[in-house]
């Protein structure tokens, strides 16, 4: 797949326009009144991204953080590739057809584990793997763990994706009106979709993603080459400050949630229900990124097709930062 035949198939062409207005004018890493770096890191309103509650939390010495929030993976993979963020909590499969594309990013910091579930409607029509024959189910993206996620499960159940399932992408806040409408018969996405389809009685988890694939990652935290060439002690400190809220976030989830207000939009006791029930269902531990991991990505990109199954791991990733905060911990 070439590099246009990408960007049309992810939706990535043409998006400049679209760019929400927190990452116009310059988009090269400022220097805030203070001295700081400021650095524009892109997410989306899910609690995969929970780690950037440390731009509300922690006090900074070299920089600030900016997060610029997206409605979908395609706008934010955009801005990053465009240089237009600095950094961006992207999911794996995504970064890693942007990096084999040449888009000079590394990741520097694994946004979580697990975390993602399949949400069916409550019918009663699907209570098993099985019973997705037939049916449509949304992913976020075609290059996106989820889709990794659904295809593994379908084919071990006895399902091809190709024949036996219609796989669609969508962005993740259009997913649980969807499902209530009757668009769609489930999705895979992050939380807090889950919860929030079964809160509002629209829908019911059929699957969590740790029991498809134990400690998985997905969302990883990438950030351009020239950032980490030019402000390689503030990358260093942005990736002490991430583990400090990881670790908060494990320990204090209550509290945690109450702090995702003003970065997810959600109420709190969705985000707190997502942390603690079960409490494995999105954990913060082991978030060094290293190599078996992302290989193991790549072995299912490889087998389902998908772009990015061939980018060189050691080019792209750097744990150098990652492993010198543990080393000090």
């Amino acid at each position: 797949m070439n590099r246009r035949d990408f960007l049309l198939k992810t939706g990535l062409f043409a998006l400049g326009a679209q760019l929400p207005a927190a990452v116009a004018g310059n988009f090269a890493t400022a220097l805030a009144g203070t001295g700081k770096v400021n650095l524009k890191i892109g997410y989306l309103p899910i609690t995969d991204h929970l780690l950037l509650i440390a731009a509300f939390r922690e006090r900074f010495k070299n920089l600030t953080i900016q997060p610029v929030r997206f409605s979908s993976w395609p706008e934010n993979a955009e801005a990053l590739k465009a240089g237009a963020i600095d950094g961006s909590f992207l999911l794996t499969p995504m970064s890693l057809a942007l990096r084999e594309k040449g888009i000079p990013i590394r990741v520097v910091f694994l946004g979580h584990r697990n975390g993602s579930v399949i949400t069916v409607k409550n019918s009663g029509e699907i209570n098993r793997i099985e019973d997705l024959k037939g049916k449509t189910i949304a992913v976020p993206s075609q290059f996106s763990t989820h889709n990794i996620l659904l295809r593994k499960i379908l084919a071990e159940k006895g399902l091809d994706s190709a024949r036996d399932v219609k796989i669609i992408d969508m962005p993740p806040p259009e997913m649980v009106v969807a499902l209530a409408s009757g668009r769609i018969h489930g999705y895979i996405v992050a939380e807090p979709f889950g919860v929030q389809a079964e809160a509002q009685h629209a829908g019911k988890v059929l699957m969590l993603s740790k029991d498809i694939w134990p400690n998985h990652i997905c969302c990883v935290l990438n950030l351009r080459e020239s950032v980490i060439r030019a402000y390689p002690e503030a990358v260093q400190e942005l990736v002490g400050g991430l583990s400090r809220t990881a670790t908060f976030i494990e320990s204090n989830p209550v509290q945690a949630a109450l702090d995702s207000q003003q970065l997810l939009g959600q109420k709190p006791q969705i985000v707190e229900q997502v942390l603690t029930t079960p409490k494995d269902r999105l954990t913060f531990n082991n978030l060094v990124p290293d190599r078996a991991d992302f290989s193991a990505t790549q072995t299912l990109m490889a087998k389902f097709g998908l772009p990015g199954a061939k980018a060189d791991l050691g080019g792209y990733i750097d744990d150098s930062f990652a492993k010198r905060v543990l080393k000090h911990a």
